[in-house]
């Protein structure tokens, strides 16, 4: 647990505050809401972040999952709480695409949401089960081919990471096999090792435990090069499905309207959590690493290359749902 006084002295947007603003802010427990279900690495990430803002705010930050449609069932329902800082929200790589898969969801995933801070980042893993009769990507696609729609695939809901990371996966090998929704990622890895899905791409910090218990066999990483924070696996890119890319990450967001001072506070504690080699250590367990630049302005900078570079991809996809 991090030392509340040693973080507050060392913060200095929040110090800069002054003694009234600390005194009002805040008064009670701050809701940290997860539009993913539980388990999954966003609800990992949140709950890390979450305990160390704890520490150093003096209140709980309390988290509440509300996984459903893409994200945009969370994403709403922080649109309807007050912009007074007892609401914050950290999204992952579903919010840029919210509109391009849902186009009737009114929320902008940039003008609607101030950014408190870009939090973490992953690879994510391709799985399949033990009765899959393949041990590299090679053996897969061969696989994939011979069994077509018979073969399946465990998503959360359309828009997704784990949902877009397969739809990726489908376009750049031609494959046909079946995605299945669920409504958790959790879920749908639940099925994989149960023997019910074939395969899926989706998180180490699920996926990592089961490979090392023999559960699942661990075949790529989905980012372009391999990484240290899945070692032993090649790349998806580098193992014949070219130009695969994919990292799943987390962002902070406060409600637009929230008084700057709150804001600021907010911003602060997060980025400083995110500094302590502590924290850093209980993220690195789950194979998450910290963003190197965590701030507001880098959050939104990244989050319009999301929605730039998604957007097309999902309209190729044809997953856009009225």
């Amino acid at each position: 647990m991090l030392a509340r006084r040693q973080l507050l002295v060392a913060a200095p947007a929040l110090m800069a505050l002054p003694a009234a603003a600390q005194d009002r802010y805040p008064s009670r427990p701050i809701r940290m809401m997860i539009p993913v279900g539980v388990g999954g690495v966003t609800d990992v990430v949140g709950r890390i972040l979450g305990d160390g803002m704890s520490a150093i705010l003096g209140r709980p930050v309390v988290a509440e999952n509300l996984p459903g449609a893409g994200s945009t069932v969370g994403a709403a329902a922080f649109q309807r709480t007050p912009a007074d800082g007892y609401s914050i929200l950290i999204v992952t790589n579903n919010h840029p695409v919210m509109r391009a898969v849902y186009p009737n969801f009114p929320y902008d995933p940039v003008a609607d949401f101030l950014p408190l801070a870009l939090v973490a980042r992953q690879p994510f893993v391709l799985a399949v089960h033990p009765s899959v009769p393949v041990q590299d990507i090679a053996g897969l696609l061969v696989w994939l081919r011979q069994r077509g729609e018979a073969a399946n695939y465990g998503a959360t809901n359309p828009g997704a990471t784990n949902h877009l990371a397969g739809e990726l996966f489908k376009q750049i090998t031609g494959g046909s096999f079946t995605i299945v929704p669920y409504r958790t990622a959790a879920n749908a890895v639940q099925d994989l090792v149960a023997g019910r899905m074939n395969f899926t791409i989706d998180s180490p910090t699920m996926l990592t435990p089961l490979i090392r218990d023999g559960l699942v066999r661990g075949l790529a990483v989905s980012s372009p090069d391999p990484s240290a924070l899945v070692p032993g696996l090649p790349s998806l890119a580098r193992s014949g499905v070219a130009d695969y890319d994919l990292t799943a990450w987390q962002a902070l967001y406060a409600k637009p309207g929230t008084p700057p001072e709150i804001a600021a506070m907010l911003s602060a504690t997060a980025r400083r959590v995110l500094a302590d080699p502590a924290i850093q250590q209980r993220l690195a367990t789950a194979g998450v690493e910290v963003w190197p630049d965590t701030s507001p302005d880098a959050a939104t900078a990244h989050v319009r290359a999301e929605v730039a570079r998604w957007a097309p991809i999902v309209s190729r996809m044809n997953l856009g749902s009225n």
